[in-house]
């Protein structure tokens, strides 16, 4: 093997004489500054490369200067400072560049936006992409906030995470739950699709209406889910234990009979059969039942699973505003580690959340409407039980 050193006054002329000389095959050994402008007049670096040759008896070892313009040396040149490049730590250097810059570019599935997005953001950034945040929200957050952030902040990770849960806690609707005065009645009705935990809910929620607050309410359940096989056994096997009132409707007109005998409860959850939000004939059903009621005033809340992508709740909400749904709860945030979906659904929507239900256990698994709540799942991907 032929050790090869060619000369340049910059470290690319040098090497690109000895990829002229010795073609790609060559090996870099080093690269170093053999000589310095402030010394002798001008820069000069050496490549080393190693050569495999064919015939062993040749050993050659020369030195070949890239071709510079003439300056004028000194008489007594001082001694030669060499300087030592290592390409592999540069080289590695710019590799963790480019994947911060990859890092770092805007590019949502739509095309439609280009941003870049600053180092210190990266982490806030993948953040929002792992909760499956919606790409249009998340592009405006961006935006606003690296205007306004103030830049003596930006190099300190925990002010920009407290920014950003600032943000997020404004554009979160929430209701806030209000005990009633002891002379107030509400009437509650979930809806949702099938599946979705609304019989658990309505159980948890009568437990906590009925023992868990400071004021032991009178709580009442009504069913008009009668198509559900099991549905009527499972809400009597929490009523009984809970020493709860039940009153099950399976026609419109028995409903208003129906709520006239809990006219002594504070709150009265009706309970509704699930379907699919493609089922319009059952979603109008339910129509059919609050129109024989028409003068009572009657909360609706919109049941949904935290689990699903945010292009199926918004189909959910679509079918099922014809109800004219009033809140939000959603159940299941056991079951996922994405939580921008039921951020930036609720936002578009504009209707505030109520409850979140985090397992099966009746009636503890039950958080009341939170943002920090919320906001500490999306930070985590994961759901934080308290």
């Amino acid at each position: 093997m032929n050790m090869l050193s060619f000369l340049g006054e910059t470290p690319t002329a040098a090497l690109r004489l000895a990829q002229e000389e010795c073609g790609e095959e060559a090996i870099v050994i080093s690269t170093k500054k053999v000589s310095n402008a402030s010394d002798n007049g001008k820069n000069m670096y050496e490549v080393v490369v190693a050569l495999e040759e064919e015939d062993n008896k040749k050993n050659l070892a020369y030195t070949k200067p890239a071709v510079v313009k003439s300056t004028t040396s000194t008489s007594n040149p001082k001694p030669i400072q060499t300087q030592v490049y290592d390409f592999r730590e540069e080289i590695l250097k710019m590799q963790d560049k480019l994947e911060q810059v990859q890092k770092s570019i805007w590019n949502p599935k739509s095309q439609l936006y280009d941003l870049t997005i600053p180092h210190e953001f990266i982490d806030i950034y993948n953040l929002f992409e792992q909760n499956e945040f919606d790409q249009e929200m998340t592009y405006t957050i961006m935006k606003k906030t690296i205007k306004q952030l103030p830049v003596s902040l930006k190099s300190n990770p925990r002010k920009v995470n407290d920014f950003f849960k600032l943000v997020l806690r404004r554009i979160i609707p929430i209701k806030y739950e209000i005990p009633l005065r002891k002379h107030q009645r509400k009437i509650i009705m979930m809806v949702g699709p099938t599946g979705v935990g609304k019989t658990t809910t309505i159980s948890k929620l009568a437990a906590r209406y009925a023992y868990k607050l400071g004021q032991n309410y009178k709580v009442g359940i009504v069913t008009l889910d009668s198509f559900r096989v099991g549905a009527i056994e499972q809400l009597q096997a929490y009523t009984n234990i809970m020493r709860l009132p039940l009153e099950v409707v399976k026609k419109p007109e028995g409903l208003a009979e129906a709520l006239f005998r809990l006219k002594d409860c504070n709150y009265i959850f009706i309970d509704t059969a699930g379907s699919s939000q493609y089922d319009i004939d059952k979603i109008e059903l339910i129509n059919e039942y609050q129109k024989k009621v028409e003068d009572l005033p009657i909360e609706k809340i919109l049941v949904l699973p935290a689990n699903v992508k945010q292009s199926d709740l918004l189909e959910i909400y679509a079918n099922y505003s014809r109800l004219n749904i009033d809140y939000l709860t959603f159940t299941k945030l056991d079951e996922t580690k994405s939580f921008g979906n039921l951020i930036s659904f609720s936002h578009k929507t504009k209707k505030s959340i109520t409850y979140f239900s985090i397992g099966q256990n009746v009636p503890d698994d039950l958080i009341v409407s939170d943002t920090s709540f919320l906001i500490d799942c999306f930070m985590n991907n994961s759901c934080i039980r308290r």
